[in-house]
């Protein structure tokens, strides 16, 4: 029988939860186990294996960040669609960077369809700059590149031996970001 009040939702936000205080890669089922005082084995009626654990984490965060991109975008186009999504995105992964690991991770294929509302709202936003495929994908694989990398390095403290303020720098990357997209090469 399985425990009173633990469920495969629970688990996934303390798992959640867990990975923004530790580490995503720190999060296995024995730590969880530990943070609801049960052996392991108690938790294996409700997921598979860490792998399952982490990829429901992956999803609930996907689900997270969709809803906070969604509302950031409501009725906006343009540079200000691209400079919302772009802080939504970095304020997610500031508030919860074990969360936002989790979002790079490499899902089964039957999970792909968690990124669809990502992908979905930047396409909406390049529909904005009037660009069609393939420069669509392209340039959906820059902006990706653009906010991982930068929420990524700033993470890691790439950017702490500069005296010039991050977020001027972030803004003017989103600047040159809209500058780039206004401008698409031909192909």
């Amino acid at each position: 029988m399985a425990r009173v009040g633990l469920t495969a939702e629970r688990l996934t936000r303390a798992a959640a939860d867990l990975a923004d205080e530790i580490g995503f890669q720190n999060v296995t089922v024995s730590a969880l186990a530990r943070g609801f005082d049960v052996k392991p084995a108690a938790l294996y009626s409700h997921v598979k294996d860490v792998r399952d654990l982490r990829a429901r984490v992956a999803l609930l965060a996907l689900a997270e960040l969709a809803d906070r991109a969604a509302a950031a975008l409501a009725g906006r186009a343009g540079k200000d669609a691209l400079v919302a999504f772009a802080n939504a995105y970095r304020g997610y992964a500031k508030e919860h960077p074990g969360r936002y690991a989790a979002t790079q991770i490499e899902l089964d294929s039957v999970d792909t369809s968690a990124g669809r509302p990502h992908a979905d709202m930047t396409r909406a936003i390049l529909r904005g700059y009037a660009l069609s495929e393939p420069d669509q994908t392209d340039a959906l694989r820059m902006m990706h590149s653009t906010f991982h990398g930068y929420v990524s390095l700033e993470a890691a403290g790439g950017f702490r031996r500069h005296p010039r303020d991050v977020d001027a720098s972030w803004f003017r990357a989103l600047d040159a970001l809209d500058a780039v997209l206004r401008n698409w090469p031909p192909a």
